[in-house]
């Protein structure tokens, strides 16, 4: 009997230390995405960089496509518009606030999965926390390719044009203001006057300019997964914004060709497969694969 008792008590106690090591495992894994999150939001785009001077990818894509002195963007490029909105998908998943719907049994493409918000904790940031509650909101879910049409405007539904961000260059450009690199300005063009927002920091759009340059360049490691998530989503963006070439401009002729044609390469990666390695943000393929359909 006793020894019936013990070998009871001994179940009783293996049963609960492995009910304990299971809720310390999920609480270990539950702050590990907790960290990931918070490493996606003090990402390091320069480590060397003060909180104030840490910019968004929609900031560095718009600082990329302003032209210096003038302080507007090209009146010919009509794709930044939804490059902006991509880029605030994507800062949105790096910062473990969004993610792609599970594919399931049967594989789904990456333009027909869902975007599910994953946590609504508040940015800091007020187009992003703008974007976040709509997708929060929007039942049934919406895809990359809906989103991105739906936030800039472009949807031919009259009933979701409340969806569309407003002013988003401007907004941007102010948030830049506020961070020292950029200045506001008055010009006279004729028949109206126009705000304006010349580059006030220089160092600050050199050293986006060399990040680039140096990813293609001194830094290329010939595989897109072992490059920084943020970099890589940096050129692929800037591309579809058709703001990348003025950051490969002041290059040499020799320079400029190797590195063009290592952006090439990236270009020609195929989204479906890219998602399907491991450690990869799916939402930020998806978004690739939206603009290069």
């Amino acid at each position: 009997m006793t020894s019936l008792t013990q070998r009871n008590s001994g179940l009783v106690q293996r049963r609960t230390e492995a009910i304990r090591s299971a809720a310390a495992d999920k609480e270990k894994e539950s702050g590990e995405e907790e960290d990931e999150a918070r490493r996606g939001e003090e990402d390091d785009d320069d480590k060397g960089d003060s909180k104030e001077t840490r910019l968004t990818l929609m900031e560095e894509v718009l600082l990329l496509g302003l032209k210096d002195r003038e302080g507007y963007t090209s009146f010919w490029n009509d794709c930044i518009s939804s490059g902006l909105r991509g880029c605030m998908l994507v800062e949105l998943a790096l910062r473990g606030r969004l993610h792609l719907e599970a594919c399931g049994v049967r594989r789904k493409s990456l333009l027909a999965r869902k975007v599910i918000c994953k946590s609504d904790a508040p940015t800091g940031d007020v187009l992003l926390d703008e974007a976040l509650k709509h997708i929060k909101e929007t039942q049934p879910p919406e895809t990359v390719q809906s989103w991105i049409e739906l936030l800039s405007g472009e949807t031919w539904n009259p009933l979701k044009l409340h969806y569309q961000l407003r002013n988003v260059r401007e907004r941007l450009a102010k948030n830049l203001v506020e961070k020292g690199v950029l200045t506001t300005e008055k010009q006279n063009f004729l028949l109206f006057d126009m705000t304006t927002h010349p580059l006030t920091n220089s160092t600050i759009k050199q050293r986006l300019i060399k990040k680039v340059q140096d990813s293609v360049l001194e830094k290329w490691v010939n595989d897109p997964h072992r490059m920084d998530k943020r970099v890589l989503a940096l050129i692929l963006l800037a591309h579809s914004s058709d703001v990348l070439e003025n950051a490969f401009a002041p290059l040499q002729d020799d320079q400029y060709d190797l590195g063009m044609k290592r952006v090439h390469t990236l270009l020609e990666l195929e989204p479906e497969k890219e998602s399907a390695k491991p450690n990869v943000n799916e939402l930020m393929w998806a978004v690739v694969a939206a603009f290069t359909k």
